[in-house]
């Protein structure tokens, strides 16, 4: 099948020939006539399958065909969990939108509110933001969101685990009632399931890979090895492999912070990106990373959405999520787009039960090595199997219940303050 036979508009599909495109992907192929037709989408669709444009694309149709007055407030509103994942849609909204006459802004925390609020005083059609600053300009008055024709959530998973679930809930109460609504998520747990019954209308599934899969062209490999020797085994494979493009995952903001610097010792450019980096470090590490002129980049979870590298051969957790299907997001940054790409986990001994967790969720048993010299002697802790047990207990009452809590204390604080990606 080409874009042609999808029913999208010549300005569009001009718009897709000059990126180079020419056959959509299978998300692709799926969404865009069920959405070209006005019905509720809920899809499953992992990074890197094209899911952006399997919105994008014929949202932009819709609004481009159904011109209303000179109403100046946004039609579309696009929710991401991310600053990055916001600014990337973003970039392809307006990309796909070159020879359309649509204004398009995107909204995020981190930065200056200011020149958000001049561009949303100018007017706009389609409106990227995160949940965040979304209900901070609203609250202030200068947002009105009446005249929402079409809704995207995506990366629905993630918000939740992000604790945004009560924010979504506002912001749908702030929406008109008579409105499509689209739902894209990499995983359909039983709160994101819950969360689509709650607002989407007879939706369409659309499944672009079976559940919870990673990508088929992503190798996975797990190496056995102690705690204490995480580091130098990650300099060993990065520098013996001669590696350009590793994307390592921590468990903490500190511990990525503590690698990135020991890498850096090592002669291995490297930068970390997480939550408490300011958003002026975190697009200044990550252009970096896509240059060449860093190495390596060090993330914690927050970052293994949004963060969009074309042939990213490499990942390494370098520690294990308690969480399996955060080890799907993470992998999935890798093997993107049909492109072969490596997945590796450095597994010390208190993180085996983490291993069978992310096995029994994929279906299938990780691939385990030891390298010589670096074989782990570490005794299991008598009291870890309990405290996992605990710890994982914690970890889904809290993505069960949106991190109330969380929200509770993040309510008090002040406006463009929230650091929530």
């Amino acid at each position: 099948m080409s874009f042609n036979s999808l029913g999208l508009s010549n300005a569009l599909l001009k718009a897709i020939s000059k990126k180079g495109y020419t056959q959509p992907s299978p998300i692709q192929e799926k969404a865009i006539p069920e959405v070209l037709q006005g019905k509720d989408v809920l899809a499953s669709a992992q990074t890197g399958t094209g899911k952006t444009a399997g919105f994008t694309l014929p949202l932009l149709h819709i609004l481009s065909e159904n011109k209303l007055g000179n109403s100046r407030r946004p039609r579309a509103l696009v929710l991401t969990p991310t600053r990055e994942l916001a600014a990337q849609v973003y970039e392809n909204v307006k990309e796909y939108s070159e020879f359309l006459n649509m204004k398009s802004i995107v909204i995020f925390g981190g930065v200056n509110a200011n020149p958000q609020i001049r561009a949303l005083k100018n007017g706009v059609d389609i409106l990227v933001a995160t949940p965040g600053r979304l209900l901070d300009l609203q609250g202030q008055g200068v947002l009105s969101l009446k005249d929402i024709e079409i809704l995207v959530l995506d990366e629905a998973d993630r918000m939740l685990d992000m604790g945004f679930l009560r924010d979504i809930k506002k912001i749908l109460a702030l929406l008109p009632s008579k409105r499509q609504n689209l739902l894209f998520s990499a995983t359909f747990s039983k709160d994101i399931k819950k969360l689509a019954n709650s607002f989407l209308n007879n939706p369409v599934l659309v499944e672009a890979t079976p559940e919870n899969s990673t990508a088929e062209k992503v190798i996975q490999k797990v190496y056995r090895v102690d705690k204490g020797k995480k580091t130098e085994l990650t300099i060993k494979l990065i520098s013996e492999g001669d590696w350009h493009q590793v994307l390592i995952f921590t468990r903490t903001k500190h511990g990525a912070n503590r690698l990135a610097e020991k890498l850096a010792k090592k002669q291995i450019t490297s930068a970390a990106i997480h939550g408490n980096k300011s958003q002026n470090a975190r697009t200044k590490a990550l252009s970096g990373f896509k240059k060449g002129t860093i190495r390596v980049l060090v993330a914690t979870d927050i970052a293994a959405r949004g963060l969009d590298i074309p042939l990213l051969p490499h990942v390494i957790n370098y520690e294990l999520p308690n969480i399996p299907e955060d080890y799907v997001h993470r992998i999935g940054r890798t093997g993107r787009a049909g492109a072969n790409g490596e997945a590796l986990s450095l597994v010390s001994i208190d993180e085996v039960e983490y291993v069978k967790g992310i096995e029994k969720l994929l279906g299938q048993q990780l691939s385990s090595e030891i390298i010589e010299g670096y074989e782990p002697v570490d005794k299991p802790d008598p009291n870890a199997s309990k405290s996992k047990k605990s710890s994982s207990r914690n970890s889904n009452q809290r993505r069960r219940t949106g991190n109330s809590n969380n929200n509770r204390k993040r309510s008090n604080n002040k406006p463009g303050d929230r650091k929530r990606s």
